[in-house]
């Protein structure tokens, strides 16, 4: 059986990020990348096997599913925040005091520097099984 004639795989987790709505183009682009970085380097689960085309070349593996990229205000972001802390999930944050940063050092230093409560959230990456993800999520809208 080829692999496109196999069932659609449903799988038990989630991988999501969260955006603020009020972000340019490319910061969105950039958090994203930033966030989902994180997740691979503690659970690798979540990678698939490595690529190779027609000819041979090789890639480098991928997630082996879907991140879904959503958006909200805020208040939802500080909410969400809240949420996944409180059911203790794997999480990334990002803050808009890295956009002024331009090392992991700097970065690491700019968010230890900050209170949890007052965290000036721009994204938010979370893992874990689909229904607590969900809830974490709740009052996003998915990323247009």
């Amino acid at each position: 059986m080829s692999t496109h004639d196999a069932a659609p795989v449903r799988f038990d987790t989630k991988i999501a990020v969260l955006l603020r709505e009020d972000l340019e183009t490319w910061q969105r682009l950039n958090v994203t990348a930033f966030l989902v970085s994180g997740l691979s380097t503690q659970f690798p689960e979540v990678i698939g096997e490595p690529y190779a085309d027609a000819d041979d070349i090789a890639y480098l593996p991928m997630f082996r599913q879907p991140v879904l990229v959503f958006e909200g205000t805020k208040e939802t972001l500080t909410n969400a925040h809240a949420r996944v802390l409180s059911r203790a999930l794997p999480r990334a944050l990002f803050t808009s005091d890295l956009f002024t940063t331009g090392n992991d050092r700097d970065n690491r230093a700019a968010v230890r520097a900050v209170p949890t409560a007052e965290l000036d959230l721009v994204g938010l990456a979370v893992y874990g099984p689909r229904n607590a993800v969900d809830k974490v999520l709740k009052g996003a809208r998915m990323h247009p």
